[in-house]
């Protein structure tokens, strides 16, 4: 799955590749793969870039130009 919105919400962020992989912990390669739909990105990474951007999953994978932001988790 290609996920469009990854490179936006990068340079809005303004991070360069390297700056993100290295918050992300991986492989400059393995990031430009999921970006460039090379790779399908792993559910669990989605879910942490979908949360370090704080914007929804469909917003992530183009579903919807609408980024709703996560809701916050309620402690108890």
């Amino acid at each position: 799955m290609y996920y469009p919105k990854l490179r936006d919400l990068r340079e809005d962020a303004d991070l360069t590749q390297d700056q993100l992989v290295k918050i992300l912990g991986m492989h400059k390669t393995t990031y430009t793969n999921y970006a460039q739909g090379k790779r399908e990105i792993p559910f669990a990474l989605a879910i942490r870039l979908a949360q370090f951007y704080d914007v929804s999953l469909d917003y992530l994978a183009g579903l919807t130009d609408v980024p709703v932001p996560l809701p916050k988790k309620c402690k108890r």
